[in-house]
Formats: structure tokens, C-alpha cells, sequence
């Protein structure tokens, strides 16, 4: 079965060590995404697209600079897509789910972990499941490597890059005859 993610309720944020002390966090805004499930329930594929320059940190001075060319480079790469490629279950209630992400032009592998909520129907008639998914990535093997060096030592922005996506998705509607 396919479903659609429901925007108003889902979210995609990220975080990023700053001079080595300190986390700053920020969200995409703009994203859409597909998943399938088998017969009983579990998740069989994954397509999500995300709007490069929908980034928000809350501070607009950064977030110019992370659309631009040093970072992002939303005037030439104005998606982030991920392709699941396999799903594993994993501990209790969990998933591995592995899969193509494709950030400025370069595709590499990542795997996420994902916790999946059981259905619902919502007051509406919906049905509608919630997922919640967290992973790592290195900025540096998709050819994020603008950086400063800090006169005591370190750098300015850290490499790792830690994300968390909340999802609820909803079941397309039954088309009356």
C-alpha cells in the first residue's frame, strides 16, 4: 500500500557541532515523500524529496550561506532526494533502512534507524501511521567541506551531522464509484 506524508505533521531537522562546544539545529520546511507497505504493515520502500533552499536555522545571515555554494548550492542543486534501497528489521520494533541519498550532485549510502508506529484511523476517516527516524552523516563524503580553522585549534563546523525526521503519513483516500 502507498502513503503520502502528511507536511503539517511531520518534520525534518538536523544538528551540527559549532567551534566544537556547541549545537545549532535546524529543519527543512519544504519536503514530500512516498512510502510503501507490504500486506502486514511493514515498510517496503521509501522516496523523499526535499527543497535545498528550504533550510531554516532560525538565523537568516547562516542560512544564506548554507544555500550558497560553500554548502548546499541550491542554484544548482535545489533537491536532496533519498531512494530506499533495502529495509531490516531491527531491535524491538525498529528498522534499518538503507538507502541512496543524493545532496549536491553526489549519491552515497546512508542507513537510518526508524521506530514505526502501528495504524490508525483518525476522526476523519484517515488511516495514518507514524514513524520516527534518526541517523549520522559526514558533510565531508558529499563534498561539504567548507570549514575555518580556530586559532586554539578544532574547526569551526563539525563533519558529523545528526538528523531526526518525524513522519506521519497518510493512506490516499478510496475514490467513490
Amino acid at each position: 500500500m502507498q502513503w503520502n506524508i502528511d507536511p503539517t505533521h511531520s518534520s525534518i531537522e538536523f544538528s551540527v557541532k559549532h567551534l566544537g562546544i556547541a549545537t545549532v539545529r535546524g529543519r527543512f520546511r519544504k519536503f514530500e515523500a512516498l512510502a510503501e507497505t507490504g500486506p502486514d504493515g511493514q515498510l517496503k520502500r521509501v522516496d523523499a524529496t526535499i527543497d535545498a533552499a528550504s533550510i531554516d536555522t532560525g538565523v537568516d545571515q547562516r542560512d544564506e550561506h548554507l544555500r550558497s555554494a560553500d554548502f548546499l548550492d541550491v542554484a544548482r542543486y535545489p533537491q536532496i532526494r533519498f531512494v530506499s534501497t533495502g529495509i531490516k528489521p531491527g531491535g524491538a520494533g525498529e528498522s534499518l533502512v538503507t538507502g541512496d541519498l543524493i545532496l549536491r550532485g553526489v549519491t552515497r549510502p546512508v542507513t537510518f534507524t526508524l521506530e514505526q508506529g502501528g495504524a490508525i484511523k483518525d476522526p476523519w476517516g484517515n488511516r495514518r501511521i507514524a514513524s520516527s527516524a534518526t541517523g549520522r552523516l559526514s558533510r565531508k563524503e558529499w563534498g561539504l567541506t567548507w570549514n575555518q580553522a580556530l586559532e586554539l585549534g578544532g574547526v569551526m563546523v563539525g563533519d558529523e551531522v545528526k538528523f531526526t525526521i518525524e513522519v506521519e503519513v497518510v493512506a490516499p483516500q478510496a475514490v467513490a464509484a
